[in-house]
């Protein structure tokens, strides 16, 4: 079975980062993409050498020759863009944040219960080597993990950065759920859910320090893990120094490592210290949608479900929410 792809929202998140990827991979192939601006559409389609283009979702998602959907879309059609597809009997696969809120997961997971299909969250680095590296370290080679640190820091936004159309929606709330924090804590969050499993609580504080815009701009929360380990992770998007690692200490040695910088991992245990290094990939979901296609293809497990994807809505609600 061929996995023949549609994107409803092939704006500049596909550009490089997801939309070449799907060409590269064994039985993968993107046959049509979609944006509301039809000369956008068309220039996106004639830019990567897709046969088809629409500015219409609906008329993709009914395309006979699609058989599987990408969604890149702002966060706040998310839910309804993946209901139509799935009720129109094709897998999916989500961008994150997964949904606007906590209630749009609760019911787009259940849509797909009622429809019996498929869909995956891009949470997409779990499937790097970067991060597999890391859970391979805490898994094996610090003893039984106890404390999860994680500090996210930015320097504030200038003027000309928050007047740009890409800035501008992250920025609103009604479109992004959030500002900065939802646009990028779904990865982190996302990668402390994967590397220590279920989730047991979760708590915090949100606040806008700076009010440049709408949105909280610092934010602190805590996670307790089933498994007993404690994780607590600070977001400030205001300060004078840009800061990007988290550590996790175990009960024979500890590690540390960036998310979005690609800095070396470092390992300190009864060896010593030790760094691995990686080079950022040229497409950074080519690994995760490779497993995607795996698993709408029924020869791979899902690499990220929908559960998970509300498990991740849930903490940062929790986070966000006074």
């Amino acid at each position: 079975m061929e996995i023949k792809w549609g994107i409803i929202g092939a704006g500049d998140v596909t550009e490089v980062k997801s939309g070449p990827a799907f060409q590269k991979i064994e039985h993968s192939r993107l046959v049509a993409v979609m944006r509301r601006d039809a000369a956008k559409a068309k220039s996106y389609a004639e830019r990567h050498h897709v046969p088809t283009w629409y500015s219409d979702a609906q008329q993709l998602i009914d395309d006979p020759k699609v058989n599987a959907i990408y969604i890149a879309t702002p966060p706040d059609s998310h839910a309804f863009y993946a209901a139509a597809a799935l009720r129109a009997g094709k897998p999916v696969y989500l961008e994150k944040p997964m949904t606007l809120n906590r209630l749009q997961a609760e019911e787009l997971l259940q849509a797909l219960q009622t429809a019996g299909g498929k869909l995956s969250v891009a949470h997409y680095r779990r499937e790097q080597p970067y991060f597999k590296k890391v859970k391979e370290l805490i898994d094996f080679h610090i003893g039984v993990p106890r404390i999860a640190n994680l500090r996210y820091y930015q320097r504030p936004l200038s003027s000309e950065e928050m007047q740009s159309p890409r800035m501008q929606w992250r920025l609103d709330p009604k479109q992004s759920g959030g500002g900065l924090f939802h646009d990028l804590a779904p990865h982190q969050l996302d990668l402390m859910h994967h590397f220590f499993s279920n989730i047991a609580s979760s708590k915090g504080i949100a606040h806008n320090q700076s009010t440049l815009y709408t949105a909280a701009d610092t934010v602190s929360g805590h996670i307790l893990f089933e498994n007993d380990v404690l994780f607590s992770g600070h977001w400030a998007f205001n300060v004078a120094e840009a800061l990007d690692v988290c550590e996790v200490v175990g009960s024979e040695g500890r590690l540390s490592f960036s998310v979005f910088d690609y800095q070396s991992i470092e390992l300190v245990n009864k060896q010593g210290v030790q760094h691995f290094r990686f080079e950022p990939l040229p497409h950074v979901q080519q690994p995760m949608i490779a497993a995607v296609v795996a698993y709408f293809r029924g020869v791979g497990p899902n690499p990220c479900s929908a559960q998970e994807g509300y498990d991740v809505m849930n903490v940062m609600e929790n986070f966000v929410s006074v």
